[in-house]
């Protein structure tokens, strides 16, 4: 059926797929898609999957003219288009308040 070449790239094809995997398991990301990704395209797959921004772990802030919590690093808030200035007070990230337990 299969040759020995393909089987062994069969093979490197799922440790592409099992590395995109982990990494994805390890930022907190989709595990099947980007053992997908890293599967069909194996090393930018899985060099994306490295570098890929989680953006749960980025910190937030309020906007001072609607109150909608946006992302630190937005210049412009994307309800009401007021510019946001660096603030002195920083929100934790969404990652850090749903790890947090409730408090009854």
């Amino acid at each position: 059926m299969f040759s020995s070449y393909g089987a062994a790239f069969l093979v490197i094809l799922l440790c592409f797929g099992i590395a995109g995997g982990v990494v994805a398991k390890i930022k907190g990301d989709s595990v099947i898609s980007w053992f997908l990704i890293s599967f069909c395209v194996p090393f930018i797959g899985l060099a994306t999957a490295i570098f890929y921004r989680v953006e749960k772990g980025e910190l937030r802030r309020q906007c001072p003219d609607c109150g909608r919590v946006v992302k630190l690093y937005d210049a412009v808030c994307m309800r009401c288009g007021s510019e946001l200035e660096f603030p002195d007070v920083a929100i934790a990230p969404e990652s850090a308040a749903q790890r947090s337990p409730v408090k009854r």
